[in-house]
This record gives C-alpha cells, structure tokens and sequence, in this order.
C-alpha cells in the first residue's frame, strides 16, 4: 500500500483510480433567487399601505480558504512507484520501498534505495530483487529490529542484514493477500498488517476477507487479530499506548489491545482511504488518499489536515533527528521530506 488505503490505500495508479471515483462530481451552479414580481396594472385601493421595498439578497457567504502545501525541504526523484519510506536511524538514512511493476505480481523485481537527509539518492537499487541471492516481489512497509531489516512483500515477510543489504531470510504467511505495513516493538517483536484486498481491472480494492494483523516471534508469525471489522487495514504503527492501525476500507484508526480487540476506534473526518501512519510524540500522522493530504490527530480526538495537497502519499516515515515527515508519492515516483509544525 507504517501506506497497494489508504497504494495501496495503497499504492498503485489503480489504486488511486479508485480513490478518486469515489470523491468526484461537480460543484452545483449557484442557487438563482426569483425574478421580482411586475408592478399590478390595477390601481391601489386609497386605504391601501404600500408594501415596502424587497430586501436585497444576502451576498453569498465566501469559500474557506484552501490551505497551501509548504515547501518540502527536500524532494528525490527517480524511483519505481515508491510505497514506503523508513527512518533508518543508526545510520542516518531513509530507506524507501520501490514496487516497480503491478503491485499483485510475483515479479522478482521489486527494489530498496537508499537516501541522505542532504537531499542525495545515495543508491538506488541497494536490494533488488533478481540479484546476489535476492527475492523481492512487490516491497512496501518495512521495519528495523536488532540490525535486520523487515520488508512486507506480498504474502511474505523478508529479512535483509541492515548493513549489508544481504538475504537473511524469510517468513511465509499462510493465507495472507497483501501484506502491507511492518511495526517493531520494544521488545523486539515485528507486526505485520494483510490488508486484505487485491486491485481489480477496474481500479477498484476486491476484497479477500484475509483482513489480518500479525505478530512475529522467534522466527514464527501468529494472527494478532483476524477480522473484516478492521476493514482491510494498512499502516501501522508502534506508540507509548500499544500498536496502532489505519484502515484503507474506512477512515478509521484504532488500537489493537494484548488479545487483539479494537479499542479507542476513532473516524478521521477530513478523509479515508488511509495508508501509511507513523507516531510523533503523543500525536497520530496518516495520509488520507480521499483528502489527498497528511493528516493528524490522536485515538479519541479529532483529525485535521497537517500537509495538504499531497497526491498519492502512501507510507510516511519519520526522521527524528530532525523532526521530517517523509512522504513517498507512489504514482509521481517522488519522496518529498517535510518539517513537521
């Protein structure tokens, strides 16, 4: 598709077809007040009171102001439908999720770039599937662990050494449509949300009923909560209140409790179709295809628009040291990095 939702909410130019159907039409014409009535050829009776003049109409009420994206302090180029981008920050580096190809495809084609926070790709294939021992399919959201790096890739979980870039295994998930986001725990535990639906010819999300959070431990992944009521969720995310989740099938974020229940169910009223989601501090950040914007907000409470005017943002990451949001845009092949107000 932390993002194919939502991209995904993806996380492909369907996927996004499908986004906006779903939100066009037109803006009615303006409302015409009648024409005044003409003045009576017939003659007042002489008690009569003549009737005062009709009131003008009231000037039409002006249009809220739309709010401007700000500039990004950094933008890349070059990618292949770039999904997710993640904060790598023992090495100070983003690394970004490349589908490159039709998101349902077992295509051995997929890709993992490297980018410095200056503004450089400083390598744009530094895991590609097809080459030195690799298997990649379709990346998106990904998560680091104790030196490994996790990467969602269809129906499997794929293991990568964080230096080195080198295989280091894999985890099947039996049953799994479209494994999307990946989230670490402290405790060293690795979640991993099935949106359950795959993209049609249409555009349209056909869903599966595989709707699934995973927890992997030991090597092994087991179902955390295996439901259609999370209504195909996307990104996820790991916060001081437990794991957190966005749904592409409704704008809903929610927390997941220790036996995988929904707790704290909340709508993001400026938008859907929810992707990627990423934890600052005691706030939530999600993009919103429907709203085409970042948006932000906390379990129990209301949701605004952050960053507007953000075409096809799938999984967000964020760079603590310096306070960004990152901001893959998975149909114009860019990732725009952001200062968070």
């Amino acid at each position: 598709m932390n993002s194919m939702a939502r991209l995904l909410g993806t996380l492909t130019s369907v996927v996004v077809a499908a986004s906006m159907a779903s939100c066009g039409g037109e803006t009615p014409p303006p409302a015409v007040a009648p024409a005044a009535s003409a003045p009576s050829a017939v003659p007042a009776a002489t008690d009569s009171v003549a009737s005062p003049p009709a009131a003008p109409p009231a000037p039409a009420a002006p249009e809220a102001p739309r709010l401007a994206a700000p500039s990004p302090v950094a933008t890349y180029t070059g990618f292949a439908m770039p999904e997710s981008v993640l904060y790598d920050a023992d090495n100070d580096r983003y690394l970004v999720s490349n589908v490159n190809g039709n998101p349902n495809d077992k295509d051995n084609n997929g890709f993992i770039s490297v980018l410095s926070p200056d503004g450089q790709v400083t390598n744009l294939k530094w895991i590609e599937g097809g080459k030195n021992r690799v298997k990649l399919d379709a990346p998106t959201g990904s998560a680091i662990v104790k030196g490994v790096l996790y990467v969602a890739d269809l129906k499997t979980v794929r293991m990568f050494d964080l230096t080195t870039g080198a295989p280091k295994g894999e985890i099947a998930i039996p049953g799994a449509t479209l494994l999307n986001d990946v989230a670490a725990a402290p405790d060293g535990k690795v979640y991993v949300s099935d949106s359950g639906f795959t993209i049609g010819a249409t555009g349209n999300l056909e869903a599966t009923s595989s709707d699934a959070v995973y927890v992997i431990e030991k090597g092994k992944a087991r179902p955390l909560a295996k439901t259609t009521d999370m209504h195909m969720p996307n990104g996820i995310a790991w916060t001081d209140k437990g794991l957190v989740v966005c749904s592409s099938g409704a704008p809903e974020v929610f927390r997941l409790d220790e036996k995988g229940g929904r707790q704290d169910v909340t709508t993001t009223a400026p938008g859907g179709r929810l992707d990627g989601l990423v934890s600052v501090g005691d706030s939530l950040l999600v993009t919103s295809h429907e709203a085409s914007a970042v948006l932000r907000g906390k379990l129990g409470g209301a949701f605004e628009i952050a960053i507007p005017e953000q075409k096809t943002p799938t999984d967000i990451g964020y760079d603590t040291k310096r306070g960004r949001i990152l901001v893959p845009h998975v149909l114009e092949a860019r990732v725009d990095a952001y200062e968070l107000k």
